[in-house]
């Protein structure tokens, strides 16, 4: 193997989890270079919510090596297969969403993904520009080259299928359509999370069926959130956004884990996993603090989605607010409204935009994760009084502030007048 080659092969398997067969990638990568042809590389997202989080630029960073190398990216936005509703993962059948929406999130996606992404270079394109076009026969003959039995190969159908939970018959058609994507664009390769190796390796079968070279499937770990524990969902609260300010990206960033951070440096950055081993080692050590480790990753990735001025000013005011335990120079002024006179606090968090629903508001303050002015608040009915309270702040975790005023959208009923 030339040295080039070995360059590319590491390049584009670092962070990998499955690079099946990883000899037909080399021999991909031989004849690229030999006959100065780039590679097809795609990968599909569903338009399903409007945000893009760091759990999703793992795959698109990918996306990224490949573009660097010359290769051809499609980063296919998958507007038909959002009608079905991916079931990857899911114990019953996902609502599906109206083609407004659908649309609606395609946008941001564009928006989003040219963080990362060259514009000049990047396709994007839609599948419903061909499943759109098939009719009622060719989803017959589609459906015909696939089994039942290979569909309830699936985990998730599988458990469902024995815990007698229903399978929409429409569910069995998202892994067909995924497939026929990668026959509709000749894909050389197909990345994808783990949870995907089903549809990708269903690609890969589709390909063959209709007399084509299959494509290279290659898979990314799903990346932990904030908690640590659960795999990065808006969902749950536990997400880093594209989109995020500076000052919260990097505060998010330096709260994770000691632990966890290995692995955001090895699938959010470009270092090499030679690099970042040197320095789990010199932290193992006590030649490097692990503090002085996170604040390097969170620089680096403030950069990626702001710049180098941002970075700095973010950890300045990181250094600010959390070494000296000094308030944030930006807090936000919050107005919300209620009828109430004394609402739930886990209501006013959710009606502020400091948390995404009443249940983690609730989650939150039984963990010990919310404070008023400075003193937690851990009891899940405690209220605020909206006529006493004015500007009062609240703190989420250990980086979202704001200050809460109130206004109600009824007038409080006028003192009786005792007759004489």
């Amino acid at each position: 193997m030339n040295t080039e080659l070995k360059r590319q092969l590491d390049y584009l398997t670092k962070g990998c989890v499955d690079v099946i067969p990883r000899e037909e990638l080399q021999k991909k990568l031989e004849k690229s270079l030999a006959d100065e042809n780039p590679l097809t590389v795609k990968v599909g997202f569903d338009p399903s919510a409007p945000d893009l989080h760091l759990g999703h630029t793992v795959i698109i960073r990918k996306m990224r090596h490949f573009q660097q190398l010359g290769h051809r990216v499609i980063f296919l936005i998958g507007d038909f297969t959002c009608l079905i509703g991916d079931p990857t993962g899911k114990n019953a059948t996902r609502p599906q969403l109206t083609t407004d929406e659908i649309q609606a999130n395609a946008e941001t996606y564009r928006r989003q993904i040219f963080k990362l992404l060259d514009p000049e270079t990047t396709v994007v394109d839609f599948n419903s520009r061909w499943l759109g076009e098939l009719g009622s026969a060719d989803w017959i003959r589609l459906a015909a080259k696939v089994t039942v039995a290979q569909m309830l190969e699936r985990d998730d159908f599988r458990r469902r299928y024995d815990a007698q939970k229903p399978i929409a018959l429409h569910e069995f058609l998202y892994p067909l359509a995924q497939a026929f994507d990668s026959v509709s664009l000749g894909c050389d390769v197909e990345l994808g999370g783990t949870d995907q190796l089903f549809n990708l390796l269903m690609g890969r079968h589709l390909m063959r069926e209709h007399g084509m070279a299959p494509q290279v499937v290659m898979t990314l770990p799903l990346l932990e959130g904030l908690d640590g524990v659960e795999k990065m969902s808006k969902s749950l609260g536990n997400t880093i956004a594209v989109e995020d300010g500076a000052n919260e990206m990097f505060g998010k960033v330096m709260s994770v884990s000691d632990e966890l951070m290995w692995k955001y440096w090895l699938l959010l950055t470009d270092r090499t996993a030679e690099e970042i081993e040197g320095m789990r080692q010199e932290v193992g050590k006590g030649s490097l603090h692990p503090m002085n480790a996170k604040k390097s990753l969170a620089r680096s990735i403030v950069m990626e989605f702001h710049d180098e001025g941002a970075a700095r000013e973010a950890e300045a005011e990181f250094a600010r607010v959390f070494s000296s335990r000094n308030l944030p120079s930006d807090i936000p002024e919050v107005e919300v409204s209620f009828d109430e006179e004394a609402p739930l606090v886990s209501k006013v968090l959710v009606e502020a935009g400091l948390a995404a629903s009443n249940s983690e508001a609730r989650r939150l303050m039984t963990q010990g994760g919310v404070k008023l002015e400075g003193e937690p608040v851990k009891d899940p009915k405690a209220t605020l009084c909206t006529g006493d309270s004015h500007g009062i702040l609240i703190q989420v975790g250990k980086r979202r502030f704001a200050r809460i005023s109130f206004r109600r959208t009824t007038s409080p009923a006028p003192p009786s007048v005792p007759l004489h």
